[in-house]
């Protein structure tokens, strides 16, 4: 995320639920990648969270071009060049207990690979929402870029990671 920050801490917001409706009710399940719809589903039945947007991550390369591929990066020696599309989650907490348990939970994601996950804000989504948080699979030496372009070695590394990453999120989900 080209605005990615450092963590903020939780602040007060009354809108909270008012924000929270808006945005479920604005919430197109179709429009989220098919790998995490459950994963958008299932932060949707929190009543402490919701889910302001978020990217599977995308791999494209040589003559796969769909900027929405959601297919695995193929076994191969042609490929030398990958360009990544940068897999996120970005959510607005509220300030309350299970908000702050949920927030310390998402806060050891990182440790999955922290060279390739960060935890914190984006000003841009902090400024639209209080208490907003984003979670992403970049090289650390990206964060702050949507896309990169990194060799096959890494971009199955990246991947690798990213799968992780889902995996540990939708267990935190279900517990």
């Amino acid at each position: 995320m080209e605005t990615f920050t450092e963590f903020k801490p939780l602040v007060d917001n009354p809108y909270f639920l008012q924000q929270r409706e808006k945005a479920l009710n604005q919430l197109d399940i179709n429009t989220i990648d098919a790998p995490i719809k459950e994963i958008i589903k299932d932060f949707s039945n929190l009543p402490y969270c919701f889910t302001l947007q978020s990217c599977y991550g995308h791999f494209l390369y040589n003559n796969q071009k769909n900027s929405k591929n959601i297919e695995s990066l193929p076994e191969s020696n042609n490929i030398y060049n990958v360009e990544y599309r940068i897999a996120y989650i970005a959510l607005c907490n509220q300030n309350n207990e299970q908000g702050r348990i949920l927030l310390q939970k998402l806060k050891k994601i990182p440790s999955i690979d922290p060279e390739y996950i960060q935890f914190g804000c984006a000003d841009w989504f902090w400024k639209r929402q209080v208490n907003s948080y984003a979670l992403q699979v970049e090289p650390q030496r990206y964060k702050k870029e949507d896309k990169i372009t990194v060799n096959f070695q890494e971009a199955l590394h990246i991947e690798k990671v990213r799968n992780k990453f889902f995996r540990r999120i939708e267990k935190i989900i279900d517990r």
